[in-house]
């Protein structure tokens, strides 16, 4: 089995501090800054160290993390990874922050994953609470990567159940087994994976005591072999998606060889959309806006809400299934309120009620930050969330 990729051993982890109490060594390029009470990364450092030392520091359970890009040093399951001994641990990006999947100088030239070297850039694992926070980072540079197989990983607990997914979607963010993180005013782009959840994958695996909560973030041009191109929620998953960003993400690229394997296609047909949700799982979605997607959502879950969200042409090319593209694919449609829903097909099985939604609407007009100019759509929809001032944070 192939480690995590890591900079520094953990076990080799000093937490020390200079005479002026403010500043400090603690391995790995990591500075601990007691005025801030915060550990801080910059380009070279460890992230991964950082955690490890927030996680034994009962004071000190912020990460800053510094400009630049950071990428595995190793062949791995993860660029970092959280798991219960992480939990209460906020991970926050200061300045344009990059979190690659790729290290081209280490990576396999003949590989079809190239220049990826990990499964998934970021994976929170069994016992991550709400209080658990990843703000402001890009998450980039997953490549249908794959190592590892079984029960043991060294990213998670041996206890743990590991299915075929833990080790194959999420290229961007895996959320596995009770895990409930806080994400924030993060950007998911440019990944891919086989099968599923290029972006980000939640198995909650029938554990649903709480909800992945996503806050201003946005998923761009990500893809998949098969579904859920930004997003999906795995069979028995709940996530929470507030004023996100859902543009130019393509399913459906290739052949869905799992549906052939275990006797059927999942949405043959019309194939599936920037997030898929899957039976017994959840979705609550408010204030957010599709556009340019192969295809919007399709969603076979239970009790799932989108509200005051914007569907708008997900008519995007670039997937193989043959029929109509759709802005909302839905089971129980009673859920879907206040929306504004426009494409080649607006509501594929004729479940949405249309007295509670606003159907061809006028040109939302979006502007290059994808924000409607039309005024009809003044309360519906992504609004970019401007960078609070990090003075306390700046180096």
């Amino acid at each position: 089995m192939v480690g995590a990729a890591v900079v520094v051993p953990v076990r080799g982890l000093t937490q020390r501090r200079d005479t002026t109490g403010q500043r400090g060594d603690a391995g790995g390029g990591v500075t601990l800054d007691a005025t801030a009470r915060a550990y801080r990364v910059t380009p070279g450092g460890s992230i991964q160290a950082a955690l490890e030392a927030a996680a034994k520091d009962p004071t000190n359970k912020t990460v800053y993390v510094h400009a630049g890009t950071y990428r595995p040093t190793a062949h791995g399951q993860a660029l970092i990874w959280f798991n219960r001994r992480h939990d209460g641990i906020t991970l926050e990006a200061v300045g344009e922050v990059v979190l690659t999947a790729a290290n081209p100088a280490i990576a396999d030239k003949k590989a079809a994953s190239f220049p990826a070297v990990v499964n998934h850039v970021v994976y929170f694992g069994d016992g991550i609470s709400p209080k658990t926070v990843m703000r402001g980072f890009r998450v980039t540079g997953a490549n249908n990567y794959s190592t590892g197989t079984g029960r043991i990983s060294p990213i998670e607990s041996d206890e743990v159940p590991k299915t075929p997914f833990f080790y194959l979607d999420g290229g961007g963010i895996k959320i596995y087994a009770r895990s409930y993180p806080t994400i924030e005013r993060v950007e998911v782009v440019g990944n891919w994976t086989s099968p599923c959840g290029a972006g980000v994958s939640v198995e909650h695996l029938g554990q649903m005591l709480d909800a992945a909560v996503f806050r201003d973030c946005i998923f761009r041009d990500n893809r998949t072999q098969v579904t859920g191109a930004a997003f999906d929620l795995l069979h028995g998953s709940r996530a929470t998606l507030d004023n996100c960003l859902f543009v130019g993400n393509i399913a459906n690229v290739g052949v869905d060889y799992i549906g052939l394997l275990t006797g059927g296609e999942y949405h043959a047909e019309n194939g599936s959309g920037a997030m898929s949700v899957f039976e017994r799982s959840r979705a609550e979605v408010t204030r957010c806006t599709f556009t340019g997607n192969w295809a919007g959502v399709d969603d076979n879950g239970t009790g799932s809400t989108y509200v005051k969200s914007i569907f708008w042409n997900n008519t995007a090319k670039g997937g193989i299934s043959t029929g109509a593209r759709y802005e909302i694919d839905i089971t129980s449609g009673g859920g879907v309120r206040e929306s504004f829903i426009h494409g080649e097909t607006n509501d594929l099985r004729g479940t949405i009620d249309r007295a509670a939604n606003t159907f061809d609407p006028p040109d939302p007009r979006f502007d290059a930050q994808f924000v409607p100019q039309a005024p009809e759509y003044a309360g519906v929809g992504y609004r970019p969330v401007a960078v609070a001032s990090r003075v306390r944070s700046s180096r």
